[in-house]
């Protein structure tokens, strides 16, 4: 027995062995996989493979150890910005200075403290010194918002300065204070200009438009001469800059005192050429000064929305002189825009926009004219004749079609104040004039009714249902004015009694009558398009029938009722027979090419 154990401990031995020497191999290759993926770790490299001895079995590779990536470093915290606490200090600065500054000219002078010489003396050293200290400061390293604050006060307070010597003093006459004064203001504009700076502008013109008022105790037409003088001044200082809000209150420095003198006007009973006159130059000033600067603004809607405020005063007019005057104002401004509109492709940065915009001004300064210029009966008719011709004539613009609708809506308003639905249901007599404006607003009526549709239907890629809706509410509006056409005109023709029947006589044979028209011009069209036409006359039989029943049989008397049943019914004949017959040669003639085609 002994040899055999020693064999097998013999084997053991050299199993042992063969196992020490593997782990041994594995353990240098591990470590050399390791350096390896210390140098690289980005790119690990897989262990080489070793091949067994044939009698060792093959054992799965040890996992790599991956180093992991650095952790990203922590991004630091922005710091909030400080620099707002600065300019906020420095506009109030400028704020309470100026105010310090018009209680030294207006509050010094009621009280009789100091001397005019030294109140007017030592406001002007003030504001030279202000403007110094800012150009000292300019220079300096963060010194740009103190000295934006410092010139922007000084500039104001000798505008001020300049007020208060031509208003309250009176040592200066107008024309040579306004020229100061707009020599103070565009030298402080163009050195806004000359830093840059928006901000400076503003500065100067918005606090101009709260304190101002105060030294020439209210809005007066020489305290607008100055802001006008101030506006023209600051129109160069934005060439080729984009300063929308300096336009802003460019606009608002006149406009506001502008509006407040109207009403003022207005509540006194006093007209006044000259503010009338100013509120011109104020509209010239807007629509110039926009045409100026479009073409480098980049909000051009913006400054299209602007020049409708600058020209505001000009539609309010009529607060402070006679009517005639007002309406040739309001109708001058609307030529000027719709001008400009028609020729807004040459003329750089109007077109798009801009032009739509205008185009809108232009039709609110038509329609103020007219209701200016015109009494109810006249303005009526007018507006729906500027309907007709807009529809007609814009038909191919946006702008234009809503213009119609405008123009319509607003005439008809006028209409109904004449003959609401009331006066088609009790006798309502009229005077000569107002029936012969109900008469022609009729006819204007019905006319725009068909056009403004037209013209919106007319556009590519109209919906079918859209379209439907729009016709059938055209075919309403023209149903109320045929009606209230010969009802008017029979009361005008015929009296209270026999007029009023004879008009609704009249106007139930129309409707059957235009169902009639309806019908046959559907029969002319191919299958396709009836619809709508066949739809539309047998709602209008519908409404005509209706009316005779409950309306003509019991309204009207003697031979009126019954020529009104026997010509309804006779059309309604006619209109069976001719329509069956009309259909049925449209739709054999459309059959014949086919049968030729056929035979051929």
């Amino acid at each position: 027995m002994t040899e055999p154990h020693r064999a097998v401990i013999a084997r053991l031995s050299s199993d042992f062995a063969a196992i020490s020497a593997q782990l041994a191999r594995v353990s240098t290759d591990l470590v050399e996989l390791d350096r390896l993926l210390s140098d690289r770790p980005a790119q690990p490299t897989p262990p080489p493979v070793h091949q067994a001895p044939p009698f060792w079995p093959q054992y799965p590779p040890a996992p790599p150890r991956y180093t992991p990536p650095p952790a990203p470093a922590p991004k630091p915290k922005s710091q909030r910005s400080e620099g707002w606490i600065g300019k906020a200090l420095a506009v109030a600065g400028v704020a309470v200075t100026l105010i310090g500054v018009v209680l030294l000219l207006v509050l010094a002078a009621q009280a009789g403290i100091l001397r005019p010489e030294i109140r007017v003396g030592a406001g002007a050293l003030l504001a030279v010194g202000l403007v110094v200290g800012g150009r000292w400061l300019y220079g300096r390293p963060g010194g740009r918002v103190g000295a934006i604050a410092l010139a922007a006060t000084g500039i104001a307070a000798a505008y001020m300065d300049i007020i208060a010597v031509t208003t309250i003093y009176r040592w200066a006459p107008a024309p040579i204070g306004l020229a100061l004064a707009a020599a103070i203001g565009g030298g402080g504009l163009t050195l806004a200009r000359r830093w840059g700076s928006e901000h400076l502008g503003l500065l100067v013109l918005v606090p101009l438009i709260g304190l101002a008022p105060v030294i020439t105790d209210g809005i007066t037409l020489l305290l607008i001469g100055f802001m006008l003088a101030l506006s023209a001044a600051a129109l160069p200082v934005q060439l080729g800059r984009d300063w929308i809000w300096m336009h802003a209150a460019r606009t608002a420095a006149v406009t506001l005192p502008l509006l407040v003198a109207l009403a003022a006007t207005a509540i006194g009973s006093r007209g006044d050429g000259w503010l009338v006159g100013a509120c011109g130059i104020a509209a010239l000033l807007a629509i110039v000064g926009a045409l100026i600067l479009l073409p480098r603004t980049g909000n051009r809607a913006a400054m299209a929305l602007l020049t409708a405020a600058g020209v505001l005063p000009v539609w309010c007019t009529s607060m402070a002189v006679d009517r005639v005057v007002a309406a040739l104002m309001a109708a001058a401004l609307a030529a000027a825009l719709l001008a400009i509109v028609l020729i807004a492709d040459r003329l750089p940065g109007v077109s798009g926009i801009v032009a739509q915009i205008w185009s809108a001004l232009a039709a609110i300064s038509a329609v103020i004219s007219v209701t200016v210029a015109f009494d109810g009966e006249i303005a009526g008719p007018v507006l729906l004749a500027m309907a007709v011709v807009v529809a007609v004539a814009g038909r191919r613009d946006d702008v234009a079609r809503w213009a119609a609708v405008g123009f319509a809506a607003i005439g008809g308003v006028f209409y109904l104040g004449y003959v609401p639905p009331s006066s088609l249901v009790t006798v309502t007599e009229l005077s000569a004039r107002e029936a012969v404006s109900v008469l022609v607003s009729s006819v204007l009526l019905m006319a725009c009714a068909v056009l403004i549709v037209w013209s919106w239907v007319g556009r590519r890629g109209f919906d079918a249902d859209a379209t439907r809706v729009l016709w059938s509410a055209s075919a309403v509006v023209v149903i109320y004015a045929i009606t209230t056409f010969t009802v008017t005109a029979g009361v005008l023709v015929g009296g209270r009694a026999g007029g009023f029947f004879a008009g609704h006589m009249a106007a139930t044979i129309s409707w059957i009558a235009m169902a009639a028209g309806l019908f046959l011009y559907a029969a002319r069209r191919p299958k396709t398009e009836r619809s709508l036409p066949i739809g539309g006359g047998l709602a209008l039989v519908a409404a005509a029938m209706a009316k005779l029943f409950l309306f003509d049989l019991g309204t009207l008397d003697g031979i009126f009722r019954v020529v009104v049943f026997i010509v309804v019914g006779l059309v309604l004949l006619g209109m069976g027979a001719g329509y069956a017959r009309l259909l049925a040669q449209q739709d054999q003639q459309n059959q014949q090419p086919d049968v030729t085609s056929l035979t051929r």
